[in-house]
């Protein structure tokens, strides 16, 4: 996989898994009970716990807190492996996004100088940029239709691994109360 694509992929995941904590004052999206970024709660612990890592290890634990909200989400519907989430790209594509994720701890530089992030996650939240940049991301919004669990994006998932991410992050608008679980179902 492309350094660019892991990249991008990487970005959009912390970038949602930033945006989706709970427990942060003020409040973003609430879809996880956590408050691992926030400088004054479980940031503030981060940074004197891993004074170089900090930046990284909050974000990395907030994509773990979204990943495994996501599997939960994924394991209630028939075929939880075929499908694919924003979370779940399926193994050769999430191992190399882990990969990209532990080299780029290594080099030392902070996540907003090494990745491109649409909105800065150092300020505070505003859900109208949040969308906005989603949107900007994903071209229009993809058609999906809405069924216990989730949201199932129509036709076939695309073949170019950035459309696919780009498409399962447009399909988190209009934002909701709870994780909506935009997926696509791939074939056998």
């Amino acid at each position: 996989m492309e350094t660019a694509l892991a990249d991008e992929i990487l970005a959009l995941q912390l970038l949602v898994a930033w945006a989706g904590e709970a427990r942060c004052d003020p409040r973003r999206l609430g879809w996880w009970d956590t408050d691992i970024v926030d400088k004054a709660g479980g940031g503030d612990f981060l940074r004197r716990l891993l004074p170089q890592t900090h930046a990284w290890a909050a974000l990395e634990a907030v994509r773990e807190a979204a990943r495994r909200t996501d599997a939960q989400a994924r394991r209630t519907m028939a075929d939880p492996d075929r499908m694919r989430s924003l979370f779940f790209l399926g193994f050769e594509i999430d191992e190399c996004v882990g990969e990209r994720l532990a080299a780029l701890k290594r080099e030392g530089r902070l996540p907003s100088e090494a990745l491109s992030f649409p909105i800065s996650l150092d300020g505070a939240f505003d859900r109208r940029l949040f969308e906005d940049r989603v949107r900007a991301i994903a071209g229009d919004v993809p058609s999906f239709s809405v069924i216990p669990g989730g949201r199932q994006l129509k036709g076939a998932s695309p073949t170019s691994t950035t459309a696919m991410v780009r498409q399962l992050a447009g399909a988190l608008l209009p934002l909701a109360d709870q994780y909506p679980l935009p997926f696509f179902k791939v074939a056998a």
